[in-house]
Parts: structure tokens; C-alpha cells; sequence
């Protein structure tokens, strides 16, 4: 995986399995800020940042394309989006909706089952706060 996640532990337990608990299944997340303690990609934002490039992050199980950021909005706003909310955090223009999915509770699914994180909508429209692990894939080879 990318960013230098390890494929076991964090990833499994986020990517792969659903929790059942006296209230229903539930999904389970990375810890706020997870993302910030990641160099690689962090050193990954710096580079496309100064080159004006976007990033496409991938399903960590499948390696479809699920968000290309950030789109209509610069560098500086996402990372500030995601740090105050402590999880890459993106928006509607940001999302590439062949792969990824919405629930009614708010749970943001890859077409492949991924759970990948939550929106938490907020004065400017939709916000998708996704674990990293989860968007850490390296794309197909066709």
C-alpha cells in the first residue's frame, strides 16, 4: 500500500471487517489526525502542491479511483479541512462517484464493500472525512 501502510492490523481492522455490537454492526475508524503522522504522504501533498497537481487516491483492497483532490479548492484548504477535522476530509467535486457509494447513515462505501470513512456534511455541503488506510491503494493494472 501506499504511504507506507502496512497491509495487517490498522488495515484490516478498518478496511475489511464490520463490528457487531448490542446497537448493530458498526464500522470502526483510524484515530484523528492518523493521516498527520504519515510522512510519505504528507511528502506526497508537498510535491504535487508545488507541481499544481492533483492526487488520486485509490480503494486499498481493489485500486479504483475513488477521489482526486483537491478539486476547486487549493492545497492549503484541504490539508487545513482535514487537519481541523483530523481525517482527509473531501468534498462533493472531489469524489469519483463510479467506485464509492453514500448510505443512509452517512457511511461512505466503495462499490467493493471498502468502508472508507463518513460524511459529515457542514455549511459548505457534504464532507467526506475518510481514513487514510482505507484510500491508500495503488491503482490497477490494466
Amino acid at each position: 500500500m501506499k504511504f507506507l501502510i502496512p497491509c495487517h492490523g490498522i488495515f484490516s481492522t478498518i478496511c475489511i471487517f464490520t463490528v457487531y455490537c448490542n446497537v448493530g454492526y458498526i464500522s470502526l475508524a483510524e484515530h484523528s489526525g492518523y493521516f498527520r503522522k504519515k510522512h510519505l504522504f504528507l511528502k506526497e501533498i508537498e510535491k504535487c502542491k508545488q507541481k499544481g497537481k492533483t492526487i488520486t487516491f485509490y480503494d486499498s483492497n481493489t485500486g479504483k479511483p475513488l477521489y482526486e483532490a483537491p478539486k476547486g479548492r487549493s492545497w492549503d484548504d484541504f490539508l487545513a479541512e482535514s487537519r481541523a477535522h483530523g481525517w482527509p476530509s473531501f468534498r462533493d467535486e472531489e469524489v469519483i462517484w463510479d467506485d464509492m457509494r453514500c448510505l443512509r447513515n452517512g457511511e461512505a462505501v466503495s462499490l467493493a464493500g471498502t468502508h472508507l470513512g463518513h460524511n459529515l456534511p457542514d455549511r459548505n455541503g457534504n464532507r467526506y472525512c475518510i481514513n487514510l488506510v482505507s484510500i491508500a491503494g495503488h491503482p490497477i493494472k490494466e
